[in-house]
């Protein structure tokens, strides 16, 4: 009975996975593009001080003891984001990508245009959904966040950053599409860089930002799809032709 009941479990969560898919690609009738369902991570509001883990490619996935006075600064450490406040993890750019697969299990998709769609929003905040995506010969972290910026006020934040430097970060643009009802709406920016830390993107405002209210008009069933699309910026193409 056990057994039956643990498959019987198994085949519920994979019809709603597939019923979840089938939303995504109903409101994103684009052909060829992918659906990836992102389940929520909880994000903690106490984590001890963060160690450097510079890994190379021999030593991914394995961490050095986290000593409480070995407290390194170095900006070109790069602070894990799965979930920002609990992970203690930082590494440079380079192993960035491996530690989110390996440690975090997080998905990356391939392709220019994808479907972000985003499960349970009726959770409490501080939650976060993250993806990554891999186009263009680049690596893309999509975070959406859902955070009180204002006490009693959760707002959802959603940003596209580049597991890459700045200068490589103003190459490109992306776009957040959300479509639900005969209603659209468009987020279009320049990706900031994984350097620049989340939380600094957020509190500067240079994101998407959905109050509650407006979340709920474009999501469905407690789930949000948002279509993600990255293409080259105008200034990166002029050059490459000159």
């Amino acid at each position: 009975m056990l057994f039956f009941t643990q498959c019987f479990g198994a085949v519920l969560d994979l019809i709603h996975l597939r019923f979840q898919h089938y939303k995504a690609k109903r409101v994103f009738s684009a052909a060829g593009q992918l659906v990836c369902v992102v389940n929520p991570t909880h994000s903690l509001k106490y984590a001890p001080p963060r160690c450097a883990a510079v890994q190379t490619s021999a030593e991914q996935g394995v961490l050095p003891p986290c000593h409480h006075h070995e407290v390194v600064h170095d900006p070109q450490l790069v602070p894990c984001m799965c979930p920002l406040f609990s992970c203690p993890w930082e590494g440079h750019l380079e192993v960035v990508v491996s530690h989110l697969r390996q440690t975090h299990h997080i998905n990356i998709l391939q392709g220019a245009e994808i479907v972000f769609l985003a499960t349970d929003m009726h959770l409490p905040a501080p939650t976060d959904w993250i993806i990554m995506h891999s186009c263009l010969g680049h690596q893309f972290l999509l975070v959406l966040r859902k955070q009180e910026k204002y006490e009693g006020h959760p707002q959802f934040f959603a940003t596209m950053m580049l597991i890459g430097t700045p200068t490589q970060a103003d190459n490109f643009t992306y776009r957040l599409e959300l479509n639900r009802n005969q209603r659209r709406l468009k987020w279009e920016a320049t990706p900031r860089s994984v350097l620049e830390r989340v939380d600094s993107v957020i509190s500067d405002g240079d994101c998407l930002v959905l109050n509650t209210s407006l979340a709920q008009l474009f999501s469905d069933n407690g789930s949000l799809a948002i279509g993600i699309a990255i293409t080259t910026s105008k200034v990166h193409n002029t050059e490459a032709e000159m």
